[in-house]
């Protein structure tokens, strides 16, 4: 490098030149025997004026650019301001008329409401006497078909009402026997069938009375089946809730509603099991049963099918899958029954129980013994006590036993009264179970036979005609009733659409208001920040004036402080040339006689206080050049901080580019250029792959270390994005709204955190936020114009922490417009010029999108109107009606739907440059806009300004919808710009393994240093990999879209474990190469040296080609250095004791402090620490009586050391040592202190952080293998 002092004139501002030395001088310089060497001194003409005064003169333009510049925001503001004002007022105005309507359509519902109450009153009441005219206590017979194992059947079906049983009685006249029931169902009748008969008593239940439905019949004759059914084929469970939630809906009015609760429980030996309970649910209780005997049950609100099934389920399985408990068990599920009305007040409360009975062979079963006779007992109990319930009630007895069992008094209110009971009696076919059979159906004879509605069949003739009467009452009045719910759903049609219509204004207002918001605050913040920048930029004027008026003061300062001294100079010289011009005549005076003796002797003091003045002059005189050369370094340097200043200030202002002080030097100053001069410019300037690597490997470590900040409003947004669940509400609009709130809340907290913290908001809700959007996605209820913001604003903060991203070149905003006559634009040809690269996410011919805009024709009727009304006819050909503009907002948002270069083109062009680039395309393209602002109705400005922001507000909303299987086209773009980024950051890591793997190591330090590189890299990619893993919402926003390609890094994993293994051998070998390192050698000592070689030499087939000249060589001096060494007797080697703190390495940075209790009031402590060549050094005192004496420092040898010594060799290397490491070491044998010895090795090796990896290497080696003595 050059003298830095060599360059120190090399600066910019003009005016400091060398100065020019005179003839005379130069003479004079000739003379002296002693030369003064001549310093630079300032021009005239030191600092230019002008240059200072131009810079001055740009930076006052640059301030008038910005006031022009906030005066035209300013204009636009006010603008869109009043635009927003009168579409406000338009919109309120229309939402009042809105809202008288839909107060008069809501008093129309209550009206309706109100007349349909007592008509549906009437009806459950002319139900319920129908169904009470054919009896509350019904029985149905169900017979299943055969097993292929089972024999013939025993039963028969003459018609829907009988079941004849073959009792196979010989003795008997007649051996088949007849039971005639309600309904009889043969073994081809499925479940849809029996739930029609089943049906009525639903509605029953709906209508406010309990019903109870039982399944009685032997085990495996198909009760559970009846009430669960199958996969295919589903039960009574399943149906009646079905049933019972369309009749809700079908009924439910926006003043009613029901609510559905089940209960699940099994009777056992008498004791209730709550099975809801049990599945772990934590459900509100419910008691059911008398007033004298009632149970609490847990009761689960269900309010879908599919929520009852899961109830179910889960019940199922807490109750177990003991079959032989299930047949001595009853299971009862209740589905309990709300009702409410807010206009009549009525609330009604009732219960559908639904039990499936144990097997009832438990009746005829008379052997047993331990707990199976006491479970077949109570089930015999249980049965019996139904089945005096069930007859007293048919017999309408007064006194019926309930309290006879737990099961009669659990369901006593579901049975008499007004209540409906079913019993269905399920019987098996074969004639095995002839028995059991008749058994079951005398049990529910016994329940029929007693009704006293059907006693004969004139009763049943009279209830049938009764029933018949009743029927067609009842039609009648449902058809009065449906007319009245068809007119109720005329108008619940017109108050929703009135709604959606409220809905939309209401988006409108808010859309608007927003908008106003908006702009209010960024024309109030950029105008501070104008403001502030004026101040600023004023003071720092200001400023650079006083500098520049004390800067030229202090020059002619210095100017006339040079004048002085360069005229103290020349007075010196001359009064030195006069004080040698005297020196020499006295010299020649020397010569004369001793007439002239009194004169000389007069004369020499004089001489010699000339030459002292003259000697005490030149001092002087170099002290004042001093000063002055300190005083034009000052200068220079007060002069480099000025321009310094200058040139920050115009690079802030945007101002033309100030060539660099080493350029403008060379240009001006060529004499002072050379070739030094020019390598040092080069040094200085980096490459441009150099700065992009380092570009790319800065990125990479920022994303890889970013942390996520937590705040008080992220945790809130967080939390209100992941707990907003649309099922809560009632309708889209709710939802909606909702949705739009929160993401809104999403961008105020955004501008509210300010550009300083954007980015640390946006990654702290970055999850909750998209997960937010893809779940609200198939929904399509929100506002994509909100959406297309959120989007934005995240893949601008990817832009600002990617430089890759941030030189991708988009399409210009004419590729995007055409008008709709002439097709592509005249101005689009400049998105495919030469210098521009644009991404194309497309096909190459962009389609445009058509703005279809004509001059407005009027009749000659209009035009007389507007002349009589002042208005010029072309002038209000210019006008845009707002039907028009939402006409281009519709088509732009259809065009911008999944365009995702469109997209790019938003993101990397600022919302206002691209609304002026569609203002200046729309007024080059259509010439009847493009007249001056006062001939124009509202200005010409302002129908530009109206166009502009339809077709962006088309395009934002556009850009925010989803295009199904696939998120929105910004989601599209944000995932690809994702995936972009890593694969980069990937591929260069690649490149830098790659690079690092194909390098040959040549020891063991350039080893080292590979090893470190390619693990840095590794765990750098791993890093990446993380943060890819913690970015999966920003890369899965693509369904189906392609993975990022991680290369592949087999050969760089390949040479790295080859360089671990290529350490490890040459660590061994060094550690060798430090043993050879003596005299002598024993003839033992040196053979297992040689052979320990040649353990590494075989080792050597474990690495890559690559590594394999380093070990060779390394192996192969180690051997040579082996071999050389002199071999002596192994008596006169073990005469000689070791000394291992002999002309070693003691030096230790850090010392680490150990302590052994031995049992004594004093324990041992040593101090451990590694030198330089990765040996283990001890401290400790010399004696262990003496531990204030002096301490010892000593390199204790590896074990490998003590591998062939005996224990007297070994006694004579520790008295070396200290005598605690002495005494914790040594035992009575030899193999036993080599045991101990390579313990307390390791114990000592492992405090030390740099002999870890030793001491893994020797564990691996065996060398500190545990040999017991």
């Amino acid at each position: 490098m050059s003298d830095p002092r060599s360059n120190r004139w090399k600066w910019e501002v003009s005016g400091f030149e060398p100065r020019k030395s005179s003839s005379f001088d130069a003479e004079e310089q000739q003379r002296t025997s002693a030369p003064l060497v001549r310093r630079h001194s300032i021009a005239a003409s030191s600092l230019s004026q002008h240059a200072l005064a131009s810079k001055v003169q740009r930076l006052k333009d640059n301030v008038q650019l910005a006031r022009q510049d906030y005066l035209e925001l300013r204009q636009e503001a006010s603008e869109l301001q009043e635009y927003s004002n009168v579409k406000l007022d338009r919109v309120t105005r229309y939402l009042g008329v809105l809202a008288d309507k839909t107060r008069k359509l809501d008093q129309v519902a209550l009206e309706g409401e109100a007349r349909i109450a007592p008509l549906v009153s009437e009806k459950k009441k002319l139900f319920n006497d129908l169904l009470t005219s054919k009896g509350n206590i019904k029985v149905f017979c169900r017979s299943r078909p055969l097993f292929e194992e089972e024999g013939p059947s025993a039963v028969e079906f003459p018609d829907d009402l009988t079941i004849r049983v073959n009792t196979g009685d010989e003795t008997s006249a007649n051996p088949k026997k007849d039971y005639e029931f309600d309904r009889v169902y043969g073994p081809h009748v499925g479940q849809a069938e029996i739930f029609s008969d089943v049906q009525p008593l639903v509605q029953s239940a709906l209508d406010g009375f309990n019903v109870s439905i039982f399944a009685y019949g032997q085990s495996n004759s198909g009760k559970t089946h009846t009430m669960e059914g199958s996969s295919h084929d589903r039960g009574l469970y399943a149906r009646c809730f079905e049933e019972l939630f369309d009749l809700a809906n079908s009924d439910a009015t926006a003043t009613s509603r029901y609510d559905f609760s089940v209960t699940v429980f099994e009777l056992h030996n008498e004791q209730v099991r709550d099975l809801v309970r049990e599945s772990g649910r934590n459900s509100s209780k419910i008691c059911m049963g008398s007033s004298e005997f009632f149970v609490e049950l847990a009761h689960e609100k269900v309010n879908n099918p599919l929520d009852f099934s899961k109830v179910l389920k889960e019940a199922f399985q807490s109750r177990g899958n003991d079959v032989l408990k299930f047949n001595v068990s009853h299971l009862i599920v209740t589905i309990h029954i709300s009702y409410n009305n807010l206009i009549t007040g009525e609330n009604l409360y009732s219960k559908l129980s639904l039990v499936d009975l144990a097997g009832s062979e438990g009746l005829n079963v008379e052997d047993g013994s331990g707990e199976r006779v006491t479970e077949l007992l109570h089930v015999m109990k249980s049965l019996s006590a139904l089945g005096d319930v069930l007859s007293s009630l048919s017999s309408k007895k007064d006194i019926v036993p309930y309290e006879n069992s737990t099961l009669t008094r659990v369901l006593a209110d579901s049975l008499g009264g007004s209540s409906k009971t079913l019993l269905i009696v399920n019987v098996s076919p074969d004639a095995s179970n002839v028995s059991e059979t008749s058994s079951s159906l005398n049990f529910a004879s016994r329940a029929r036979n007693a009704m006293l509605s059907l006693g004969n069949r004139d009763t049943i003739k009279k209830w049938r005609d009764v029933a018949n009467d009743a029927r067609k009452e009842l039609y009648e009045k449902e058809r009065e009733l449906q007319d009245v719910k068809q007119e109720v759903l005329g108008l619940k049609q017109a108050l929703k659409d009135a709604n959606d219509q409220c809905v939309l204004l209401f988006n409108e207002v808010q859309k608007a208001w927003k908008v106003s918001y908006t702009l209010q605050s960024d024309l109030k913040s950029e105008n501070i920040m104008l403001e502030d920048k004026h101040k600023i930029e004023k003071e720092q004027n200001a400023q650079l004036r006083n500098q520049i008026a004390q800067l030229v003061q202090l020059e002619q300062d210095q100017k006339l402080q040079i004048q002085q001294q360069d005229s103290n100079i020349q007075s010196l010289q001359v009064k030195i040339r006069s004080l040698e011009h005297q020196a020499l005549q006295s010299s020649e005076a020397k010569s004369k006689s001793g007439v002239d003796s009194g004169l000389e002797v007069q004369s020499l003091p004089k001489a010699i206080s000339d030459t002292m003045d003259s000697s005490m002059v030149t001092k002087k005189l170099e002290e004042e050049l001093k000063k002055r050369d300190a005083l034009i370094e000052r200068l220079h340097e007060e002069n480099e901080k000025l321009f310094d200043r200058l040139t920050e200030k115009a690079s802030l202002t945007s101002s033309p580019q100030i060539s660099s002080p080493l350029s403008k030097g060379t240009a001006n100053m060529p004499s002072r250029t050379n070739n030094n001069n020019v390598g040092r410019t080069l040094d200085v300037a980096p490459s441009p792959l150099t700065a992009e690597k380092s570009a790319s490997s800065v990125a990479l470590v920022k994303t890889s270390s970013e942390k996520v900040k937590t705040t008080p409003a992220g945790e809130y947004l967080t939390a209100a994005l992941n707990d907003f669940d649309p099922d809560q509400y009632d309708s889209l609009a709710a939802i909606s709204d909702g949705a739009n709130k929160l993401l809104m809340l999403v961008l105020a907290a955004v501008i509210k955190a300010g550009a300083s913290r954007e980015h640390e908001i946006l990654a702290e809700i970055r999850d909750a936020v998209f997960t937010f959007i893809r779940k609200m996605e198939p929904k399509r209820v929100m506002d994509t114009m909100l959406v297309s913001r959120v989007r934005i604003l995240y893949i601008r903060s990817l832009l600002a922490r990617s430089p890759e991203l941030q030189s991708i070149k988009v399409l210009p905003v004419d590729c995007f417009l055409e008008k709709a006559t002439s097709g592509r634009s005249r101005s689009s040809s400049r998105g495919n010029s030469p210098g521009r690269s644009p991404v194309r996410y497309v096909d190459e011919q962009i389609q445009g999108f058509k703005v279809n805009i004509k001059p407005e024709k009027k009749s000659k009727f209009s035009s007389v109107v507007l002349k009589l009304r002042g208005i010029d006819q072309e002038t209000w050909r210019q006008h845009v009606t707002g039907g028009k503009l939402r006409e281009i907002t519709e088509e732009a948002k259809s065009f911008s739907i999944g365009n995702k270069s469109l997209a790019a083109l938003f993101v990397h062009t600022p919302a206002g440059e691209l609304q002026r680039q569609i203002r200046s395309w729309l007024a080059e393209n259509f010439e009847f806009l493009s007249v001056t602002g006062d001939d124009a109705m509202g200005g010409t400005a302002g129908q530009l300004e109206l166009l502009s922001t339809a077709i962006m507000d088309g395009w934002m909303a556009g850009l925010g919808a989803a295009v199904p299987p696939n998120t929105d086209a910004l989601g599209q773009l944000l995932s690809e710009y994702t995936k972009r980024v890593y694969t980069s950051q990937l591929q260069h890591l690649k490149d830098i393994a790659g690079t690092l793997a194909t390098e040959e190591a040549e020891d063991l330090a350039h080893v080292a240093k590979l090893r470190s590189a390619l693990e840095s890299v590794d765990h750098k990619r791993r890093k990446i990999l993380q943060q890819m893993r913690s970015d999966a919402v920003l890369l899965t926003l693509e369904v189906g879209g392609s993975p990022i390609h991680n290369p592949s890094t087999a050969a760089e994993d390949a040479r790295l474990a080859s360089l671990i293994s290529l350490d490890g051998i040459l660590k061994q070998v060094k550690d060798i190469t430090r043993q050879s390192s003596v005299n002598t050698l024993s003839r033992s000592k040196k053979a297992a040296m040689l052979a320990s070689l040649d353990e590494l030499a075989e080792r050597m087939p474990s690495l890559l080609d690559i590594d394999h000249p380093c070990a060779q060589k390394q192996i192969s001096d180690a051997r040579s250095a082996v071999e050389l060494i002199p071999e002596e007797d192994e008596q006169s080697h073990a005469s000689r004791p070791a000394d291992s703190g002999t002309g070693v390495d003691t030096e230790v940075a850090q010392w680490n402090v150990l302590q052994f209790n031995t049992g004594s009031t004093t324990p041992f402590i040593i101090k451990c620490g590694a030198n330089s060549n990765s040996e283990l050094v001890i401290k400790a005192d010399a004696h262990v009586q003496e531990p204030k004496g002096g301490e010892i420092v000593k390199v204790v040898p590896r074990p490998s050391v003590l591998e062939n010594l005996s224990l007297e060799e070994m006694k004579q290397l520790f008295s070396q040592l200290p005598e605690a490491l002495s005494l914790l070491a040594l035992a009575r044998t030899a193999d036993g202190t080599r045991a101990r010895y390579s313990r307390l090795y390791r114990t000592l090796a492992m405090k030390v952080p740099s002999l870890r990896d030793l001491v893994v290497e020797l564990e691996k080696g065996g060398v500190l293998k545990d040999v017991r003595p």
